[in-house]
């Protein structure tokens, strides 16, 4: 079966849906296809910190105002090390927050509002592949969900397909920045009440831990372990001891603990492919960049990207203006460098590196005390973190 639209999305995550919803609005049609089904995405719990722009991007823009509900607006966080607390006052420093909304529950309003509005997302569909990216009809090949054979030409491709991305392989041109982190995160999921009011960014002598929230009653935390680690071999006791030694401090702080009833291991790693277009192939959000989980960039880059996209797309679409498409790239990547710096830099001043020596060691503690004992480091790092304006 052979179609056409004007915008073929490949890739049906926050990235793919946001960027049809936002060219819906501009009047531009667009055919979203995505390998898994709506379900299994539904049913994938990630955690989401969203910065203040990614906010107003879902309400202004007519998804939904659920994230002003249902989300937990985080006015700041604590850094401790040295085991005492320090409050990064992010609406003191720069006047903003962020939100704790899961990654899950962003894809699921956007999936409810392309629904809504008669959109076109074609989940577990097969066989996919793209063709014809540098010419002015490029293609979308798959096989849909009830095994039909599909063929959809349109004037742009979109890569919204994730860190494994398929269409990433078509930029030929491209020269892909890689780091890989000598460090994993062991996660959690239990049953338990919130510790702190806010997210807790611990640095201690046995590394790193975070202590996230989810819910009221379901809480997500993590400390950092060997990317080889086994979930076998912590049992319950050992972890809740494990978290507790990295918190201990003079204060006397101890995690309120619970019910463990998810663990993983999270290797991580930093990516960057250059330039995100080729000819008529656009890459979005992770099939173009991937960040490590500290500093909360991925999401928020992701939309960042489609935010950017759908601007140019307009342009060209329905302002028969072509010349904007030569500005994605630049302007995306941008921000994607800034990201990675705020990342690594947030990254190594929490994690104990393996080969660290005892210089190292003090010279990190020496940072962390200049960061909350400035109000301009403290600023710096409740900017980056609260997300630079679009």
């Amino acid at each position: 079966m052979t179609s056409r639209t004007q915008v073929g999305i490949v890739g049906g995550g926050p990235a793919g849906l946001m960027l049809s919803h936002l060219l819906h609005v501009a009047g531009i049609e667009s055919v979203v296809i995505e390998i898994r089904s709506r379900e299994e995405i539904e049913q994938t719990h990630r955690a989401g910190i969203l910065e203040r722009d990614s906010v107003r991007l879902l309400v202004d823009s007519g998804v939904s105002k659920r994230v002003l509900r249902d989300g937990h607006e985080h006015p700041g966080i604590d850094l401790r090390f040295g085991g005492v607390s320090h409050r990064i006052d992010f609406q003191a420093l720069v006047g903003a927050s962020v939100w704790l909304y899961p990654q899950t529950d962003v894809f699921i309003d956007l999936a409810t509002a392309r629904e809504r509005d008669g959109g076109d997302v074609k989940y577990g569909v097969t066989d996919t592949s793209i063709v014809d990216v540098t010419t002015d009809r490029p293609g979308m090949l798959f096989t849909d969900i009830d095994g039909v054979e599909h063929e959809i030409r349109c004037d742009v491709l979109v890569g919204a397909d994730g860190s494994h991305s398929m269409t990433r392989t078509a930029v030929t041109d491209r020269q892909e920045y890689f780091r890989q982190y000598p460090y994993a995160w062991f996660g959690i999921l239990c049953e338990a009440p919130p510790s702190n009011d806010v997210l807790i960014y611990t640095r201690s002598d046995r590394g790193f831990a975070l202590i996230s929230q989810r819910t009221e009653s379901v809480q997500r935390m993590y400390f950092q372990c060997s990317p080889d680690e086994s979930v076998d071999d912590w049992s319950e006791d050992r972890i809740w001891s494990e978290f507790q030694a990295r918190l201990a401090g003079v204060d006397g702080f101890r995690l309120r603990e619970g019910k463990i009833f998810s663990k993983s291991v999270l290797p991580f790693r930093s990516s960057v492919c250059e330039p995100m277009r080729h000819g008529n192939l656009f890459l979005a959000g992770d099939a173009g960049h991937t960040v490590p989980p500290t500093g909360a960039k991925g999401l928020n880059l992701a939309l960042a990207d489609v935010r950017v996209l759908a601007e140019v797309l307009e342009r060209a679409i329905r302002k028969n203006d072509r010349a904007a498409l030569d500005e994605y790239s630049s302007r995306a990547l941008s921000r994607v460098w800034k990201a990675q710096y705020f990342s690594n830099w947030l990254t190594t001043l929490l994690h104990k590196a393996p080969d660290a020596a005892d210089f190292d060691v003090r010279r990190q503690l020496a940072e962390l005390t200049a960061v909350v004992e400035s109000p301009h480091g403290a600023a710096f790092l409740a900017e980056s973190y609260t997300g630079w304006p679009a």
